[in-house]
């Protein structure tokens, strides 16, 4: 993953923001859009790009681009700024390779100690009953 060529690859649009903000809100667009398209970028490897249309498919749109919007400050700066850094955040956690689960079998042991806390539970309730007469 080259941060240097994915930089250059996103794209930005400025749009007025919705919420608090007083008459600025209708005058200044601070909320910033980024657009990412997985398909074209050179910044990323194929194995990389496979990869990330698993991890992060829930993201992407039919087209495979990665759409990500903040509107957190009232400054169009600052928000661009924080979603450069989502954005890299969301490709470094999709890379991520999840370990491979090893199957473990349960230990004879503790087999054992649950068949005689059952035994012993059992034996327990057999002594509440009143006893039989014949």
């Amino acid at each position: 993953m080259n941060q240097e060529v994915l930089l250059s690859e996103l794209q930005f649009k400025a749009v007025r923001s919705s919420g608090a903000g007083g008459q600025n809100v209708n005058k200044v667009a601070s909320k910033v859009e980024l657009t990412f398209s997985l398909e074209d970028s050179l910044g990323l490897s194929d194995e990389e790009k496979h990869l990330l249309k698993q991890t992060i498919a829930s993201r992407l749109t039919k087209d495979n681009f990665l759409l990500l919007q903040c509107d957190e400050s009232r400054s169009q700066h600052k928000n661009k700024t924080l979603v450069i850094e989502r954005f890299f955040k969301v490709i470094e956690e999709g890379l991520v390779v999840p370990k491979k689960r090893k199957p473990t079998k349960v230990p004879k042991q503790v087999k054992i100690k649950r068949l005689k806390t059952k035994r012993i539970a059992s034996e327990k309730k057999a002594n509440r009953k009143p006893p039989e007469i014949n």
